[in-house]
Parts: structure tokens; sequence; C-alpha cells
């Protein structure tokens, strides 16, 4: 390959990871509107999303799913505790062991959520199987580089 054509791969457009960063921009500015009204920022719905799956989950665990350190999650969900949607408790046998929890509010907002992805799916012109293979793609990619090594 020559100079000129190494070149090319320096532009923006030629990048899988501009291509991904906007992608995520538009998903992230698509779901602003459709969370606004349940009272959640995207970071918050994705928790919400995880305790719905499991709910009276440790905090540590939460944010291993979430792919979140302490220093993003804590004000996360003291956020979601001050809207009265989660109830964080000190573990009895272990203190340093804390437990996030869905309140009566929280979980209500589950079924909203179904509206949510509606109208995500809508906005992305895919149909289910392609999502589904585009997901698994991106899982995968997330997974080879998380295991790359230099």
């Amino acid at each position: 390959m020559d100079k000129a054509d190494r070149e090319k791969d320096l532009r923006l457009e030629s990048q899988l990871c501009f291509a991904l960063y906007g992608a995520s921009l538009a998903l992230s500015r698509r779901y602003k509107p459709l969370l606004d009204p349940l009272g959640l920022t995207y970071p918050q719905y994705l928790a919400m999303m995880a305790l719905w799956e499991t709910d009276h989950q440790p905090v540590k665990s939460l944010g291993e799913k979430l792919n979140l350190d302490s220093g993003t999650l804590s004000p996360l969900l003291k956020r979601l505790e001050q809207a009265g949607y989660v109830t964080r408790r000190r573990g009895s046998k272990d203190e340093r062991q804390v437990k996030i929890s869905l309140t009566e509010a929280g979980a209500a907002l589950k079924p909203k959520a179904l509206d949510v992805m509606a109208a995500i799916g809508a906005a992305t012109g895919c149909s289910y199987d392609d999502m589904s293979k585009l997901r698994n793609e991106l899982k995968s990619l997330r997974d080879h580089l998380m295991t790359a090594h230099d």
C-alpha cells in the first residue's frame, strides 16, 4: 500500500471509531425526548433496565454490568434515589456492601420503557433481526477490543 492509500485511512469518514461515535451521539439524542417524560437520563435508564432485569442487587454487580466505576455510578444512583425510583441499603452482615432495589415507583416505569424501546426500534429503520445482528456484532467488537493486547 502506498503513502496516498495509507493517508486515506486518516480521513474521518474512514474511521470505525468516528462512525461508532456518530451513531452513539445520534442514538443518545433520540433517547432524550423519550426519557425526559420518565425523568431519566440515558445512563439512569440503563441502570433502571439492569434493575428491572435483576432487582435487589449489589451496587458492585450493577457497576460491573453497566461497565461503570463507583465514581460515576454512585451519583447516578443517588439521583435515582432522590427521584424515588430506587433505595440503597447497606448489608446487615457486611456494611461495605450496598444493595440497590427498585421502589414501587421505579418498578412502575418498566411498562413505559416498552414505549421507549418501540420508538427507538422504529427510529433505527432496522428490522428486529437486523438490530439483533448489529447488536451481536457490536458486542463481539467490544469483546475483541477489551481482550486485545498491544
